[in-house]
């Protein structure tokens, strides 16, 4: 299974329709690693809170902080999880590591 398999099947999984894609550059995994943060693609409308709490329902996580920036007309959602939730666990889940 594929990369963007997994995208899809995530995009599926999510329970209010939020569309959630995991971004796998070598930049995503070295904070992955360095500063235990997820990098997602997604909506324009979707609101910091609303993606705090998708990515904590799904992955039964807690978040820190969630950072946002538009480029190239797409968002992008920098997911920084708590010292207790390794985000590297999260990213094996997904097949990104």
């Amino acid at each position: 299974m594929n990369l963007r398999q997994k995208s899809k099947i995530l995009a599926k999984t999510n329970s209010r329709g939020i569309n959630l894609k995991p971004i796998v550059t070598e930049k995503a995994v070295m904070m992955i690693e360095s500063q235990n943060v997820l990098t997602f693609e997604t909506e324009k409308m979707i609101t910091k809170d609303q993606i705090k709490k998708e990515v904590e329902e799904m992955f039964k996580v807690k978040i820190e902080r969630v950072r946002t920036f538009i480029r190239d007309n797409k968002k992008y959602a920098y997911v920084k999880l708590k010292k207790d939730f390794p985000a590297i666990d999260v990213a094996t889940k997904l097949g990104l590591i």
